[in-house]
């Protein structure tokens, strides 16, 4: 069975019906709380053309699996990963491992979806490109914020999908009162779905892009869950902005 048959197989909602192909893109505002944001236009892009660059992506990124170390113990990354930076920028590490930066130049299709994405989100400036790669259900992200002191303390960082749907879980960190909890609730002016208070899912389909921002890498944590049932392949792109080494834009 082919790839896209399998993709529709296992998210009957990702159809070509869905595509608004050069109409407005329709986007839904969360607001979390406490300065924190996240943002979700469902079809970003058409559906055929997610399609070619799902192909392109799968067969021309050179992914690698790495070894991170994880509470103390090396283990294999439970997905495969490629990192794009402009030159001049810190190096990226996180759980131990530190990636090969390659250069826009290295894959250059990826800039037209650089410049699409500056484009839909004003004042953007990404100049990094963090790639996932989930071969079937059992490959997953765990519970963790993309904190790192080299994306300073309120980082904008957008997530473009291509392939299998998958949920994308929040939920906020420990350590709020419950006064914070509850004010961060009347401050909140829409969710989707909602599991109780201090959580929320997406489901990310094919094509399209959710951007996070303010402090959510403060005070949320993010994952993709293991969905063993699933057989087909995501790909995911992460933009976001290193500072650079004197901590500046």
């Amino acid at each position: 069975m082919s790839l896209r048959k399998l993709v529709t197989k296992a998210n009957p909602n990702c159809n070509e019906s869905e595509d608004e192909d050069g109409k407005a893109k329709r986007e839904t505002r969360v607001a979390l709380g406490n300065g924190s944001e996240v943002v979700l236009i469902p079809r970003f892009i058409s559906f055929d053309r997610a399609w070619n660059w799902f192909d392109y992506l799968n067969t021309h990124v050179p992914w690698t699996r790495p070894t991170i170390r994880v509470f103390g113990r090396s283990c294999l990354q439970p997905r495969d990963t490629c990192y794009v930076a402009s030159p001049g920028l810190p190096q990226l590490v996180y759980s131990g491992y530190q990636p090969h930066a390659y250069s826009w130049d290295d894959l250059p299709p990826l800039k037209e979806l650089l410049e699409a994405v500056h484009k839909a989100l004003p004042g953007s400036s990404f100049n990094s490109l963090l790639l996932n790669r989930y071969k079937g259900g059992n490959d997953y992200v765990a519970w963790h914020s993309d904190d790192e002191k080299v994306y300073g303390s309120t980082p904008e960082i957008a997530s473009l999908s291509f392939g299998c749907e998958r949920e994308f879980y929040l939920k906020k960190k420990p350590g709020k009162t419950s006064q914070e909890r509850k004010s961060d609730q009347e401050a909140t002016s829409k969710r989707l779905k909602r599991n109780h208070d201090d959580q929320h899912s997406f489901m990310l389909k094919h094509g399209s892009l959710l951007v996070m921002r303010g402090y959510t890498q403060r005070d949320w944590m993010h994952s993709v869950p293991k969905r063993t049932k699933l057989e087909a392949t995501r790909i995911n792109l992460t933009f976001r902005h290193v500072l650079s080494y004197n901590g500046s834009r």
